[in-house]
């Protein structure tokens, strides 16, 4: 067969089109394209609420399931959830009314309200009419670390260390809500990423922490930049995104068994740490990082 130049011209499109597919699926994306800055800060979305998405993110004591209004971000099959109605999901609102009205309004055990005066005693600045601060993040509780804001941060050359996992295991215990073409992807053992201890860099947050480990691991992760919020959204983790397992559904992240109610970029690490991301299916609860609104 003979192949003219237009033909092989052709081809060559082709393979270039199936390579960049690959890259871009095969393991690490991010919605946003704006460059991280020097101190690989990168901004973070909660989910709007009734009146601020920081009611939702306090709902569901940091699980950072996001307004898709904010960021108009795709689930993993390409479609927009801008309206809160792609793949059957809710409206942040609709979240917000039916956390408040889930059982009783105890939070889980341990998930505890903040304090204004120990917060802004540690330099958190709130505004005395809401009671948040600039980035409509609530005061955290006593003897826990106020958020650290990503441009302020300076980091060093010196090596840390911390431990970190990533786990799934909610899916399992519901495994017919998944997305039936998602069933491949859960780990028998509900590990994307077993416990590990891995260096950061003093200074550096968690959202520097999984993003690293992540792309070092050939694991897929997404997640959009929301500067309202100064911190990074994480959407979705080994092709597993919020609302593949039910309609409140996400991933949340805890440190020191904690689920701070602020971004992963805003909590700055420190020697020994312990970072678990975890999927929930419903709103916290199942992982024990339920925040009750009227609690």
């Amino acid at each position: 067969m003979k192949l003219t130049k237009g033909k092989l011209i052709a081809a060559g499109v082709i393979c270039g089109a199936l390579v960049i597919t690959y890259v871009a699926g095969g393991g690490y994306a991010v919605k946003d394209s704006t460059p991280l800055s020097a101190t690989n800060s990168v901004t973070d979305s909660a989910v709007a609420a009734v009146s601020s998405q920081e009611d939702f993110l306090t709902a569901t004591g940091g699980a950072v399931v996001e307004n898709p209004k904010d960021s108009e971000a795709k689930d993993g099959s390409g479609k927009s959830s801008a309206d809160g109605q792609e793949k059957g999901t809710m409206t942040a609102a609709q979240k917000v009314a039916l956390a408040q009205s889930m059982g009783s309004d105890a939070s889980s055990a341990g998930v505890k309200k903040g304090s204004s005066d120990y917060s802004q005693s540690k330099g958190m600045s709130l505004d005395p009419e809401t009671g948040k601060d600039k980035y409509l993040t609530e005061p955290v509780p006593e003897g826990k670390p106020v958020p650290v804001e990503p441009q302020n941060t300076v980091i060093s050359d010196k090596k840390l260390t911390c431990t970190l996992s990533v786990r799934c295991d909610t899916i399992l215990d519901n495994i017919s809500a998944l997305d039936p073409e998602k069933v491949e992807l859960v780990p028998t053992s509900g590990a994307i990423l077993a416990t590990a201890t891995v260096t950061f860099y003093e200074g550096e947050s968690v959202f520097n922490v999984l993003q690293r480990e992540m792309k070092k691991n050939k694991i897929h992760m997404e997640f959009v930049n929301t500067p309202l919020y100064n911190s990074a959204y994480i959407e979705g983790i080994n092709n597993l995104y919020e609302f593949d397992c039910g309609e409140l559904s996400g991933w949340m992240y805890k440190v020191n068994d904690w689920f701070p109610n602020y971004g992963c970029s805003r909590y700055q690490l420190k020697q020994g740490d312990v970072i678990e991301w975890v999927y929930t299916c419903d709103l916290g609860r199942d992982v024990g990082g339920y925040y009750s609104t009227g609690g």
